[in-house]
């Protein structure tokens, strides 16, 4: 049971391992794109590359649904980047439902767990396989294993590490079931949890009065996907320009950031600041430290490198300062 990518290399790697998939469950198709066409899940595009038994369902607690699990007679049901299962689906099969999660749980539970820990600057995370409870992310632990985050992974580079080791543990897990070989544990209490919850765009801006080592962390912890974004205001229009419009006719402008360093200078201005430096490099000034924006895109364009950016487009219509 999976939809994105993420959850393909897990059934790739059950596929290979020769297990027998008797299903797979994945979401309908969604309209997508401007013509608003039917797109199909990454899972499900595997499965039928690979002739495998399909179920899309609208609702996990139909009675035709759950009739169609129990037909196929499981011995057990793996779960990667799904939905949150009802009661009656999870306990069908008699060696239970388990959950490949990328986090090394109970840290991070919910739908983000790889761009809250490099958000919140962790140096390492993992994945872990737990079987399903009533509760989100809270059943008994069966493996986990680590995952270095390094210095400059961002989301892109940690999802495709996580997706990998997770396809490897949901094996070793199937392997645990099969020669009745599981020790599964309660997870640990812990009186510090960090939540992973999904990610809206009020957690996409930058706070620039932020340090700029979490400002950085945040621009690659949301990069490629959703994105980083701060604002920059237009200069007011001169009365009686050409425009016609007299008065304060600013606007704000979106810019994505997707790639940024710390370049060891400490920062002089206000936070926010921003300076194009030899029309080469574009520097703005955190809490503590300047910061070089490396890739970037005005929202509704195509993502382009800082030397581009810089060549294009005409600052001296704009404040210098990014909030």
């Amino acid at each position: 049971m999976g939809t994105p990518e993420f959850a393909v290399a897990t059934l790739d790697r059950i596929v290979a391992a020769g297990y027998d998939v008797v299903a797979v469950v994945t979401t309908p198709d969604k309209p997508a794109g401007r013509g608003q066409h039917l797109k199909c899940s990454a899972v499900k595009q595997y499965a039928l590359e690979h002739d495998l038994p399909l179920l899309q369902p609208v609702r996990l607690r139909d009675e035709a649904f759950v009739s169609q699990l129990q037909s196929l007679h499981a011995d057990v049901f793996v779960v990667v980047a799904f939905r949150m299962l009802p009661k009656e689906v999870y306990t069908i099969p008699p060696h239970g439902t388990f959950n490949v999660h990328a986090s090394l749980l109970p840290q991070y539970r919910g739908a983000a767990p790889i761009q809250w820990a490099i958000v919140n600057g962790e140096k390492k995370t993992g994945v872990t396989t737990f079987f399903l409870d009533e509760h989100t992310d809270t059943g008994e632990i069966v493996r986990q294993t680590e995952v270095e985050i390094a210095p400059d992974d961002d989301g892109g580079s940690l999802h495709d590490k996580l997706m990998t080791a997770g396809a490897e543990i949901a094996v070793q897990t199937l392997r645990d079931i099969e020669h009745d070989q599981v020790h599964s544990f309660p997870q640990p209490a812990l009186k510090n949890l960090k939540p992973a919850p999904k990610i809206f765009r009020e957690d996409m801006l930058i706070d620039w009065n932020d340090s700029a080592e979490r400002v950085c962390d945040k621009i690659r912890g949301l990069s490629p996907y959703p994105g980083a974004f701060t604002r920059l205001h237009t200069l007011p229009a001169e009365a009686g320009s050409s425009s016609g419009q007299g008065g304060d006719s600013s606007r704000e402008l979106v810019l994505k950031i997707f790639k940024a360093s710390i370049t060891g200078k400490d920062a002089v201005d206000k936070p926010g600041t921003f300076v194009v430096d030899n029309n080469k490099k574009l520097l703005v000034s955190a809490k503590n430290r300047e910061i070089s924006v490396e890739i970037l895109q005005i929202e509704g364009k195509k993502r382009m490198k800082v030397e581009d950016f810089i060549v294009g487009f005409r600052f001296d219509n704009y404040t210098n300062m990014l909030f």
